[in-house]
């Protein structure tokens, strides 16, 4: 496509920031500038000659402004073919002139809808007429260059220095690319909502949209590539993290950090501190405590050996004891919702040790969607967000639980929401102190715990298993009795579990003649 003189702009912003600089760079290259509304007002005040949009339509703005640019005169300036003599002749008999450069960028719906707006309002900040600009320059981008960004302001105005006040079809080309995925994202926005607010969870059409935070140096392994998009999800983690220190994230270390600020979120800062351990996506170590230098140590006593090179989740802000024992390993991520200065000098030793402040924790209560892709489609579901409470228990066995196996089953039962399936969890004094995770069988989650869990206790010096006295969680039913007896075995005193397996009574009989306390919740944790 051949370079393009520029001689007029259509400047409607909602964000107008830098605009008077690029808007006084283009008059300094004799580019007539047209506008509407606020941005004409915003342009005068800086003393910029500004012709009105009704001035070349030849009718007023109306119906509180909704009826603007919706007009041949402004579409025709925009869609027309330059090297087309049908459409030039068109313009010279309509008196249509060309609009070359458009800048455009839309109502804030998302914004609005973020802060609270009530129906008719969101309505309102539904952007009309600057989609359709938008679209109708982007498609004739041959002859037109559209502008929806503002970071984008500094290259078009090189580009126009460099080439004596032309535009490249090549930028053009680009910019058209982004005008559409610009407009797509917001209808996308606009859709959601709308679903949201008619209580729809599977609409017909489901349009999801990012902006891209981050171009990452590989995927899950270095032949694939990758990026990392935010989304319009107001939660605090991974999107709303600062990265104080340490090297660019990779694909995998952002999936764990998120993995282990999602589960570390479980446990309100108000009552304990708590500290997660992760590695690849599973947790390895989990604690509560009173400190978090205490929920540090415990959480890494279940597994030192997985925890070197791991990602670190506390639930509070983290201070110089907790990072203190942190630093003493290798350590990828440490991801927390802020930081002394304290500690953040103790973490600054450690150069490719990543520092993220959220800022906040997830709510895990909160509404919001799962999505994994598959051959030729999603699968899309509402988040996890529901967690046992006593009301909904069911103690099935002969003895009940004590108050402290009670809390240790809780606890336990939280930390299997966040293992893959098929999981047991022993648990002990409100720490891991086994995990068994992503198993085809529960029986051998439950071995493979037990074994980690007799190799930790190796490594303390202590004379036996940290599973003996300890609560074991499942995050389904036990489908045998078998997978419960390996439980037994390992030296639970108390089971918490989903139930609902054909052969429940066998198992609750195998629980009540190993003299095991059982809780059914009526409730999975799937994780796959």
């Amino acid at each position: 496509m051949p370079t393009r003189k520029i001689r007029r702009a259509l400047l409607s912003v909602s964000d107008k920031t830098g605009l008077v600089d690029f808007a006084k760079a283009l008059g300094k290259h004799n580019i007539d500038l047209v506008s509407t509304g606020g941005t004409a007002k915003a342009l005068r005040e800086a003393g910029l000659e500004v012709i009105d949009v009704a001035e070349v339509t030849g009718s007023p703005e109306m119906m509180d402004g909704r009826v603007k640019t919706l007009h041949p005169k402004i579409h025709g300036g925009l869609l027309a073919m330059r090297d087309n003599p049908e459409h030039t002749a068109a313009m010279d008999t309509f008196e249509i002139p060309p609009i070359d450069l458009l800048v455009v960028n839309l109502y804030p719906f998302e914004a609005t809808v973020a802060a609270g707006a009530d129906f008719e309002t969101a309505i309102e900040n539904i952007d009309i007429g600057g989609p359709a600009m938008i679209r109708a320059g982007a498609k004739n981008h041959g002859g037109v260059a559209v502008v929806v960004d503002p970071d984008d302001y500094a290259q078009v105005l090189e580009e126009i220095a460099t080439h004596q006040g032309c535009s490249t079809g090549r930028t053009r080309r680009h910019l058209a690319a982004k005008a559409f995925a610009h407009t797509a994202a917001y209808d996308a926005a606009i859709a959601t909502w709308f679903a949201e607010q008619l209580g729809v969870s599977a609409p017909h059409k489901r349009v999801f949209a990012g902006t891209r935070e981050a171009v990452l140096r590989y995927g899950e392994n270095p032949h694939q590539s990758a990026a990392f998009y935010k989304t319009a999800e107001q939660r605090p983690g991974i999107a709303t993290a600062q990265q104080l220190q340490g090297k660019e994230l990779s694909f995998n270390n952002l999936n764990d950090t998120d993995a282990a600020f999602e589960l570390v979120a479980e446990f309100d800062p108000k009552t304990s501190a708590a500290v997660a351990i992760i590695k690849h996506a599973n947790p390895c170590g989990v604690a509560v405590a009173a400190t978090l230098a205490e929920a540090y140590k415990k959480a890494f006593a279940c597994d030192s050996v997985s925890a070197f090179g791991g990602v670190v989740a506390l639930n509070t802000t983290l201070d110089a004891e907790a990072a203190t024992e942190i630093v003493k390993i290798f350590t990828e991520v440490i991801i927390a919702p802020n930081a002394t200065d304290e500690a953040k000098a103790i973490v600054a030793t450690k150069k490719n040790l990543r520092l993220l402040l959220a800022g906040g924790l997830p709510d895990p209560g909160a509404e919001g969607m799962n999505v994994r892709s598959l051959a030729g489609g999603l699968l899309v579901q509402s988040r996890d967000k529901r967690l046992v409470d006593q009301a909904g228990l069911k103690v099935v066995s002969e003895r009940k639980p004590s108050e402290k196996e009670f809390a240790d089953l809780f606890f336990a039962f939280t930390v299997a929401k966040h293992v893959k399936s098929n999981t047991i969890v022993y648990a002990k004094d409100g720490a891991t102190v086994g995990i068994g995770a992503g198993q085809m069988s529960r029986v051998d989650a439950a071995r493979i715990a037990a074994r980690k869990a007799k190799d930790a206790a190796d490594a303390l010096g202590l004379a036996e298993p940290m599973t003996i006295g300890s609560v074991a969680a499942s995050d389904a039913f036990f489908p045998f009795a078998d997978g419960l007896q390996v439980v037994a075995e390992a030296g639970a005193t108390a089971v918490i579990q989903p139930g609902g397996s054909m052969r429940d009574d066998e198992v609750i009989a195998a629980a009540d003649e190993a003299g095991l306390a059982m809780i059914f919740t009526g409730m999975r944790h799937f994780r796959h």
